[in-house]
């Protein structure tokens, strides 16, 4: 396993001289430091891996469910494959697509009609078991996938937790055709809340043993190239809406898009407040384009 700490001074995101020591506890581990770095905004743990187990059991999937993170149940997991059905919807139509980390698949499910196959790794045995048998290809090593047989490649929430990035960037290329895109969908170190708001309970909550890197547009960028992808391009996307960071600022609890608060919530809304966090380069999530 590769230091995170090397890599990014390698790629002159982080030195001794600037790292600074952002908390020394995440969410579910009471020890464990994180660093920011005072130049890049880079926030990384470093030579700190979970390992496979944890992915292939899918365990920690049910201690989140406790914390409203990411789980199948979530509603967050429909809301964000109907978004990104809509967002990259026409890059997919009759192509040959992979979701690398699929999860569950909701993304995979809802494209497949559109594209010309799909196919999904996934480390979680369920998950694979459960996809194969809805007809959709799926495997637990992107060593089964053939090079260059891939058109469009997707990582939603998944490039965070790799102990290896440079590496798995580089293996990824290999998939694609020549001319084929890669998608990263990343957490954002420059977070509204963390960066703007300076929310402890928002720290306390979003850092976590399993996001080895927080990333900002410009680390992103900086990986792919070395990569060697070209076209590279970075946007903002915001996942939570404005009822999220209400409740945030006035609780210091996640979840506002699921209760009362979320009557305020509508499209336009939605639009225009990521709009403007875009602006001030503080939304919840960041885009990645690199072509091959």
């Amino acid at each position: 396993m590769a230091s995170i700490f090397k890599i990014l001074e390698d790629l002159k995101l982080t030195s001794d001289y600037t790292k600074e020591l952002f908390s020394s506890s995440t969410r579910d581990i009471e020890k464990l430091n994180v660093f920011r770095d005072s130049q890049s905004g880079v926030i990384f743990i470093d030579e700190f891996y979970v390992g496979d187990k944890i992915y292939e059991d899918g365990e920690y999937r049910v201690s989140s469910s406790k914390e409203n993170h990411s789980t199948p149940n979530d509603p967050m997991v429909e809301i964000d494959a109907l978004r990104r059905f809509k967002d990259f919807k026409d890059i997919c139509i009759e192509k040959s697509i992979l979701d690398f980390g699929c999860g569950q698949g909701s993304f995979l499910l809802k494209i497949k009609d559109y594209a010309a196959d799909v196919t999904g790794i996934e480390l979680q045995e369920s998950f694979v078991k459960k996809l194969s048998e809805d007809g959709i290809s799926a495997y637990n090593s992107l060593d089964l996938v053939a090079d260059e047989s891939m058109d469009v490649i997707f990582l939603f929430h998944v490039f965070e937790h790799l102990p290896d990035p440079l590496i798995t960037l580089a293996e990824i290329k290999k998939k694609l055709k020549k001319g084929g895109v890669l998608v990263l969908e990343v957490p954002h170190a420059n977070d509204f809340l963390l960066s703007f708001m300076k929310s402890e309970a928002f720290r306390k909550f979003t850092l976590w043993s399993q996001h080895l890197i927080l990333h900002t547009k410009e680390s992103i960028a900086i990986m792919l190239e070395y990569t060697q992808f070209n076209g590279i391009s970075v946007k903002g996307v915001q996942r939570y809406p404005l009822s999220n960071h209400i409740h945030w600022i006035r609780s210091g609890m996640p979840g506002g898009h699921l209760q009362e608060l979320a009557a305020l919530d509508s499209e336009q809304l939605h639009k225009s407040y990521q709009d403007s966090l875009d602006k001030i380069n503080a939304t919840d999530t960041i885009v990645a384009y690199g072509h091959k």
